[in-house]
C-alpha cells in the first residue's frame, strides 16, 4: 500500500491558508505563574455538577473551581483514550502524527516521546521553572533489561515481566523530557507492574504478583511492589503533590506541576471513607474522592502564599468508561456524558468532549465562560505564549495559545481554525465551527455501531453534524451539503499533509510505529 498522502493529492486538491499565530511574552520573569495542570483519567463532561446541574455527583470543590476562573464549554482532547492525549497535552502535536496511530501503550511499552521532541515541560524549564511529573504516566518508558539481547514482552502475563530489571534506572523517563522531578507509574492503573517510579529508580522491587477480577476494581495479574497500594494510589499522589507545592513554593522559581491522575479509571477504589456516599455506585463514589482531594488542592495552594498567581488547569483525558457501568448510573439519573452520544474510546463528543476549568487570580475572573472550541493540545503555546516564547516550526504543532481567551472569553485572537478528533481505532473527524465531519461510518470506538459491526456496511461512509442544532449527533446530514463536506475534507487532508495545523513550515508525520506502518486507519479517505 502506497502511502496515504498519494492517493489524497491525486483525489483532492489542497487548500486553505491558515490563520497567523504570534507569541508574545506580557509577563516579567519574576511575574510568571506557577502552571498547575491536573488531569484525571476517564472523567466525563456530565459529572462535574458545574457542566450537568441535573447529575447526581456532588462535586462542590470543582465547581468552586470553574466559578472562581473560566468555564470551557466547548474543550475537547485530541484523541479518545489515554496515551495519545497525554501525548498531544505534553508535546502540542496531534498523537497520529507520532508513532502511535491507534490503540494506547501498554504498562511494559517503550517511551513514545524522543530526546529532541521539545515538551511542555522542556520548554518551562530551559525559561527557569522548576518542573515536576506526578502521577499516570502512559507514554511509555524504557525499563532496564536483565538480557538486552532480550526484548521484554507487550501483553499481560507476569512472565511477560521477568526480564526487567526492577532494581536498575529506566531509561528515557519523564525526567528526560523536562521535568526535574516525576514520580509516579508507567500505565493506567489496571496494567503491569505494579511498581512506583521516582526519577527514575524503582522506589521498590516487587515481591508479588497480584490480581483483581472485582467489577469496578479489576486490574490485571502482574507483579507487585510492596509499597503499591492499590486504593491509596490517588491519595498517594494528591500527597505527594502537596508537598511538593509546600516546598517548591518557598524558592524564588516558578513551578509547573503536571498532575496526572489515575483516576476514576479503573480499577475503581474510592476509599472506606468514600464508599457509599453517591448512592450511584463506586465511580460516583470514586469521583466525589477526587473532588476532595481537589479542594485539599486548593487550600495547599492558598496556605502557600501563591493563590493569586497560580494558573490551575483541570480537565480529563477523554469522556467517561462504560467500566463504569454507565447505563446503571443513568438508571439512577446521572449522565456522565451529559447529553453527547457515546463515550470513551468514541469519535462520539462523548469520547472527546470533557470539562475543562481554568483558575488564574490575577487573570481571569471569576464566573467567565467561554464557548470557543479548544484542544487539550493548547497548552504548549499557552505556556510558551506566558513566558514569552516563539515555538519553533518543529514544536507544538497542533498547539493555539489560550491566553487571549483568558482575557477575553470571545476574543478572536484565538486563532484555532479547527480541531481534529480521533478514536481508539484510529478514526477521524474535524471540527470547524459549528460542522463536525467524521471519516468512519460508526462510533470509532466501543459503543455501537462498532467497527466491522454487522450491517455497518450499509451505513453511510461518513457522518456530517451540525453540533449547532444536533448537539446529539443523532441526524447524520452526510451527502446534503457538498461544499461543506469538500471544505472539511480538503482542510483534514492539509493537516495531514503539512504534517501541522498552526501556521508554520511543513512538517513530516512518523510515518511507522505503534498501531499502524502505513497509515491504515486513514484508508477511508480513498476507500
Amino acid at each position: 500500500m502506497k502511502p496515504l498522502y498519494k492517493y489524497i493529492l491525486i483525489a483532492l486538491l489542497i487548500g486553505g491558508a491558515v490563520y497567523g499565530l504570534s507569541f508574545e511574552g506580557t509577563e516579567e520573569k519574576e511575574k510568571r505563574p506557577n502552571i498547575i495542570y491536573v488531569l484525571a483519567d476517564d472523567l466525563g463532561y456530565g459529572d462535574i455538577s458545574l457542566y450537568n446541574p441535573e447529575g447526581k455527583i456532588s462535586t462542590p470543590n470543582l465547581d468552586a473551581l470553574g466559578a472562581a476562573g473560566m468555564k470551557f464549554t466547548d474543550a475537547h482532547t485530541s484523541s479518545s483514550v489515554c496515551t495519545p492525549t497525554r501525548y498531544g497535552i505534553i508535546t502540542g502535536r496531534y498523537n497520529w502524527r507520532s508513532p502511535i496511530k491507534s490503540g494506547v501503550l501498554t504498562g511494559n511499552s517503550k517511551a513514545l516521546i524522543p530526546k529532541n521532541r521539545t515538551t511542555v515541560a522542556s520548554l518551562l524549564k530551559k525559561e527557569g521553572y522548576e518542573t515536576a511529573f506526578i502521577g499516570k504516566w502512559h507514554l511509555g518508558w524504557d525499563w532496564a533489561l536483565k538480557d538486552p539481547n532480550v526484548e521484554s514482552g507487550e501483553g499481560w502475563n507476569p512472565e511477560d515481566f521477568d526480564n526487567i530489571d526492577f532494581s536498575k534506572k529506566v531509561g528515557n523517563s519523564p525526567n528526560t523530557l523536562g521535568f526535574t522531578y516525576s514520580y509516579g507509574h508507567c500505565g493506567s492503573l489496571d496494567m503491569a507492574p505494579y511498581v512506583y517510579v521516582e526519577n527514575g529508580m524503582p522506589t521498590m522491587v516487587p515481591d508479588t504478583v497480584t490480581e483483581s477480577k472485582t467489577k469496578y476494581g479489576w486490574w490485571r495479574k502482574g507483579p507487585t511492589a510492596s509499597d503499591f497500594i492499590f486504593d491509596d494510589v490517588t491519595p498517594n499522589f494528591f500527597r505527594k503533590s502537596f508537598n511538593y507545592i509546600k516546598n517548591i513554593s518557598k524558592g524564588k522559581d516558578p513551578f509547573f506541576l503536571y498532575l496526572a491522575l489515575p483516576s476514576p479509571h479503573t480499577p475503581i477504589l474510592p476509599t472506606e471513607e468514600w464508599q457509599g456516599k453517591s448512592d450511584l455506585n463506586p465511580y460516583g463514589d470514586f469521583m466525589m474522592m477526587i473532588d476532595a482531594y481537589m479542594g485539599q488542592l486548593a487550600a495547599v495552594i492558598k496556605e502557600a502564599g501563591i493563590e493569586e498567581n497560580t494558573l490551575v488547569i483541570f480537565t480529563s483525558d477523554n469522556g467517561c468508561s462504560p467500566a463504569a457501568d454507565i447505563n446503571e448510573m443513568i438508571a439512577k439519573g446521572h449522565s456522565p456524558n451529559g447529553i453527547l452520544r457515546g463515550h470513551k474510546a468514541d469519535i462520539f463528543e462523548g469520547g472527546h468532549r470533557v470539562p475543562f476549568m481554568v483558575k488564574w487570580p490575577a487573570k481571569i475572573k471569576p464566573n467567565s465562560i467561554s464557548d470557543k472550541t479548544i484542544c487539550t493540545t493548547d497548552l504548549m503555546a499557552t505556556c510558551a505564549d506566558i513566558v514569552g516564547v516563539d515555538l519553533a516550526d518543529t514544536e507544538g504543532e497542533d498547539s493555539f495559545s489560550m491566553v487571549p481567551l483568558f482575557k477575553d472569553p470571545t476574543s478572536k485572537e484565538y486563532k484555532r481554525e479547527a480541531t481534529v478528533h480521533h478514536s481508539i481505532n484510529g478514526s477521524f473527524a474535524i471540527r470547524k465551527d459549528n460542522w463536525k465531519m467524521i471519516f468512519c461510518p460508526g462510533s470509532g470506538g466501543w459503543s455501537a455501531p462498532k467497527p466491522n459491526s454487522e450491517g455497518i456496511e450499509d451505513l453511510p461512509k461518513f457522518q456530517l453534524y451540525d453540533l449547532s442544532k444536533d448537539p446529539q449527533e443523532k441526524n447524520n446530514v452526510y451527502g446534503q451539503f457538498h461544499e461543506v463536506e469538500s471544505a472539511m475534507t480538503r482542510l483534514m487532508v492539509s493537516y495531514i499533509e503539512n504534517g501541522r495545523s498552526n501556521p508554520g513550515e511543513k512538517q513530516k508525520n512518523d510515518q511507522e510505529g505503534y498501531g499502524s506502518k502505513d497509515w491504515k486507519q486513514l484508508e477511508v479517505f480513498y476507500n
